[in-house]
């Protein structure tokens, strides 16, 4: 999941395959994004996702019409005095700020990238749905998904769809607790 975009998006650890993600996309993904894209929802972002993400998207606002004005909530200790409309930085008590943030009666809350962000989320049973894309693609070492593990939980799939290039786009959402059996 590290530096899909570009080149220098993210080469933290050595990663040297940045801008993996960009032979895969077509008319098909740009669809996919499109569709994501749109609807009533927040942003929940890590601080190095929000820094790339700011650098790209006040600019481009015509590929995502509603990124700058829809709330950016970022966690990180690194983001300070941000200049990019409606950022919220959450510094402290991150853990307790993401549950009432979960609990409020505000729009969905949309994660993109942010790694570190979504092992927090994992471990805090924060996670209710995954917009999964699997690539045929393997880069070796690199930020994974699920790189720390997570709560057992079971999720139902409610969408998916294969692009002509492989891509697997799977949409699940949580589904209670796990059940287990025998043969």
């Amino acid at each position: 999941m590290q530096a899909p975009g570009g080149s220098k998006e993210d080469a933290s650890e050595g990663f040297k395959y940045g801008g993996w993600s960009f032979p895969y996309f077509d008319e098909f993904m740009g669809k996919v994004m499109v569709k994501q894209m749109k609807g009533k929802y927040d942003l929940l972002l890590g601080g190095t996702t929000y820094k790339i993400f700011a650098n790209y998207w006040p600019q481009h606002e015509d590929e995502w019409p509603q990124i700058n004005k829809i709330t950016k909530y970022v966690v990180s200790k690194t983001v300070k005095n941000p200049t990019w409309e409606n950022t919220v930085v959450i510094k402290e008590n991150v853990v307790d700020e993401l549950k009432k943030l979960k609990r409020s009666k505000g729009p969905d809350l949309q994660v993109h990238g942010s790694g570190n962000l979504i092992q927090t989320l994992f471990k805090h049973d924060l996670v209710d749905e995954f917009w999964l894309k699997i690539f045929p693609v393997t880069l070796g070492k690199g930020k994974r998904l699920f790189g720390e593990g997570t709560i057992p939980a079971a999720f139902t799939l409610t969408d998916s769809k294969i692009s002509p290039k492989g891509v697997i786009v799977a949409n699940f959402k949580r589904a209670g607790e796990v059940k287990t059996g025998s043969f």
